[in-house]
């Protein structure tokens, strides 16, 4: 076959088409002018302008996780790739696919603190899983190649290209995805056989055993979910799911304990404290899920499934640690578990259960919804049911409303699900709503924000205008920095420094100054009209909703706590649930 020579702005392109790219999120710069003269010339791949770098690669967050592709960036050089820096280390924390292409002053200039000049590869070093400087035009197309399947394999994270403007000119030859392979790159996705009998084995012996799954099981796909399912099932124990991993397995299923953690369920995080035997699936041993390590489960036996050999051991040391896709791990521990014809002890799986149902009895989710003021967990359990009989997407940015709305938002499918789980991005909300709604367009995206959170990227309403993209975005406004004020509360002796917004814009005005509609809420018998109202119109919302400014989220793990000391609110059932100046009680 002969060569095929094009210049380097079209073998990027070529190459994004040949993986399947069929959106960019971006914002243009004189680094990357070539690049985007190319984007004009062709209508295979749609770009999206956002209005700031950082939010490009939420977007694109937000399309990746909703759809298990590859999102992709576009930037330019010097403040471009600093303003997207945020954005690749949330998708580093959470495994999210990414490639994020970076312009770059001309080789001949690199180092010499050109104008808009920036080292990029090693900035983005720590916050990447892998980065590119290509000076070689020989090397173009192989890099854009091999960094799809860095992005993709394994634990899959953020890959960085980054292309002197030189080299999107010069003449460069073109490779085909098939002509391309990774040397030494090749993650092990089949578990060893042997260790996986173990793990079955220790299960089949368990009294008190439990399912710990994580994003890892979201991030080997559909089917691996299924898989779960049905062995969680068969098997008959108890599951939990972390901040990552909701809609993993149905959030309706009586197996199911709810998340567990810091904001998780008392029933999960007791469960866990006291399980002799813990299966870790896709999960990572995230301190925000331990608490104090000293006293994590102090009593089990562990077993850890992962990807990512790093991560086996890292934070809690285990049993039994199988590196592998948890899919495929999951499909051979259900055909060993058929065919050895497993069966856990009944009589002791039926006192566990009894065990799971006490600590359910104290409802820790509960809250009052009085006639004078909106709860913020009413707003979310109320859009819930409302949207049951829809395709629904949400997304969230952080703090209060992002654990109010993992508690209180059943997830019954994968995917369905984004949120800034390790990084903690606030400003991540919005535009990763942009991108799911990109991706799926014909669905309802509905993104969870705080008054504080909402206001990082405020300026991507512009690109929801522009691009037609009816996401409804739903601030539960109390005018703090809701998580800050509560542990200012509880830890600080209620000193509230520098938590609360004096000023914040009229959000229906700011809506309309944008050109699409804003809606406001401040009484409980008029939320579910409001609602329904924001969900009719046919096209981008902002709903300002007044909440409850005191309100805590409940249940707690207290900084530096084990497990089983959980701060409980005081509407909880259970004879330790009384009321408090602080609306909680310590168990």
């Amino acid at each position: 076959m002969a060569e095929r020579i094009l210049n380097g702005s079209e073998v990027v392109l070529q190459a994004l088409v040949d993986q399947g790219v069929e959106v960019v999120f971006g914002y243009p710069g004189g680094a990357v002018l070539p690049l985007y003269d190319e984007i004009f010339k062709q209508n295979r791949i749609r770009h999206i302008l956002v209005r700031h770098e950082q939010a490009a690669v939420h977007a694109a967050e937000g399309y990746a996780r909703s759809t298990g592709k590859v999102g992709v960036v576009l930037v330019t050089s010097g403040p471009g790739a600093t303003n997207a820096v945020t954005g690749l280390t949330d998708a580093l924390m959470d495994s999210i696919p990414i490639i994020c292409l970076t312009g770059q002053v001309p080789t001949h200039l690199i180092g010499n603190d050109a104008f808009q000049e920036a080292d990029t590869t090693g900035i983005t070093r720590p916050c990447t899983k892998h980065n590119y400087l290509v000076k070689d035009s020989e090397k173009l197309a192989r890099t854009m190649h091999e960094a799809f399947h860095v992005a993709t394999s394994g634990r899959p994270g953020p890959v960085v290209i980054d292309l002197p403007k030189d080299i999107l000119v010069a003449k460069a030859p073109y490779l085909e995805p098939s002509q391309v392979t990774h040397r030494t790159y090749n993650p092990i996705v089949k578990g060893d056989r042997g260790q996986i009998e173990q793990a079955i084995e220790l299960l089949a012996s368990a009294k008190k055993p439990i399912l710990y799954c994580g994003g890892g099981v979201i991030n080997s796909g559909s089917q691996a979910c299924k898989i779960l399912t049905e062995f969680t099932r068969m098997t008959g124990v108890p599951i939990t799911l972390t901040l990552m991993g909701l809609g993993a397995y149905p959030a309706s299923d009586k197996q199911y304990l709810g998340m567990l953690g810091m904001h998780g369920t008392y029933e999960a995080n007791m469960a866990m404290h006291d399980c002799d035997v813990m299966i870790a699936i896709g999960a990572r041993f995230d301190d925000r899920v331990t608490g104090n390590l000293d006293f994590f489960s102090p009593g089990s036996q562990k077993v850890q499934i992962d990807i990512d050999q790093s991560s086996i051991n890292k934070n809690v040391p285990v049993d039994i640690g199988i590196i592998g896709d948890v899919g495929h791990v999951l499909e051979d521990m259900m055909k060993i578990w058929k065919a050895k014809q497993h069966r856990i002890d009944a009589k002791a799986l039926d006192s566990w259960w009894d065990e799971i149902e006490g600590w359910r009895g104290k409802r820790c989710l509960s809250y009052k919804q009085p006639n004078d003021v909106i709860k913020p967990q009413h707003v979310i359990r109320r859009l819930h049911a409302l949207t049951r009989d829809r395709k629904t997407y949400i997304t969230t940015d952080v703090g209060q409303h992002q654990m109010w709305a993992a508690q209180h938002f059943g997830f019954e499918h994968p995917h369905e699900w984004m949120t800034s789980g390790g990084l903690g991005t606030m400003g991540y909300g919005m535009p990763a709503a942009m991108g799911v709604q990109v991706a799926h367009p014909d669905a309802t995206v509905i993104c969870f924000t705080g008054d504080a959170s909402v206001m990082m990227n405020i300026q991507e309403c512009a690109t929801l205008k522009q691009y037609h993209l009816p996401v409804k975005t739903v601030i539960l406004n109390n005018r703090y920095m809701g998580m800050v004020r509560q542990w200012q509360q509880l830890l600080h002796g209620s000193r509230y420094s520098e938590s609360y917004s004096e000023s914040l814009p009229d959000f229906v005005k700011l809506s309309e100054a944008f050109g699409f509609t804003g809606l406001t809420c401040n009484n409980p018998a008029d939320l579910d009209d409001t609602l329904k109202q924001m969900l009719e119109i046919d096209g981008p919302v902002i709903l300002d909703v007044a909440v409850d400014d005191k309100e805590n989220c409940y249940p707690m793990i207290p900084s530096g706590k084990p497990h089983n000391e959980m701060l409980l609110g005081a509407e909880t059932n259970g004879d330790e649930a009384i009321d408090s100046d602080e609306g909680m009680v310590l168990v």
